[in-house]
Order: structure tokens, then C-alpha cells, then sequence
């Protein structure tokens, strides 16, 4: 019995120790600090130009109603450590993944 409970905790710990991938909430391009909140531009000045970009027109919902348009660009930084994509709603950076 005391095998079987031994056996239960570490695959439980085992289950637990695999975590989703979850968005970033800053990085660090050279010794600036990249976070929520920044303009396109101030990514640009501090990380300069982007690896690859895209960019998609979105419907603005209020309810099920549409109110508006938005355009929603993804900036991909790789580097040899990490990729990081910064998802900008219109100029403000509002997603690390």
C-alpha cells in the first residue's frame, strides 16, 4: 500500500510540474524593460525593428453588436534564447506571448 501512495505522488508531481504556456508580462530588450502599455514606437526605439511582422483588421464588440474596427499587429523578436510575439490593439503593446 505504501508503494501504491509513493507511486500516486510522484506522478502527481510529475502532472504538476507540466505548465501551459502562459503570456509574459514583460521582457528585456538589451537593458530596457519591454511591458504592457508602451507605444509602437517606444518598442521600436528600445528593441528596434521586429524579426517579422502581421497585422489583421478586427471587429470592436460591444455585446453582440459590432461598434468599430481596430487593427490588431503582432511583432515576432527571436533571438537565441526566446521568441517573443507583442501583440499592439492600435499603437498600445497590450500582449507578450
Amino acid at each position: 500500500m505504501a508503494a501504491f501512495r509513493f507511486f500516486a505522488v510522484v506522478l502527481a508531481c510529475l502532472g504538476a510540474s507540466v505548465t501551459p504556456v502562459v503570456a509574459d508580462s514583460a521582457f528585456r530588450c538589451g537593458n530596457e524593460l519591454i511591458e504592457p502599455g508602451m507605444t509602437q514606437g517606444q518598442v521600436l526605439a528600445q528593441c528596434g525593428a521586429p524579426t517579422s511582422t502581421s497585422e489583421e483588421t478586427q471587429d470592436v464588440r460591444s455585446g453582440p453588436q459590432v461598434v468599430g474596427k481596430t487593427t490588431v499587429a503582432r511583432w515576432t523578436y527571436a533571438s537565441y534564447s526566446a521568441t517573443r510575439v507583442l501583440v499592439f490593439d492600435g499603437d498600445k503593446l497590450v500582449r507578450i506571448e
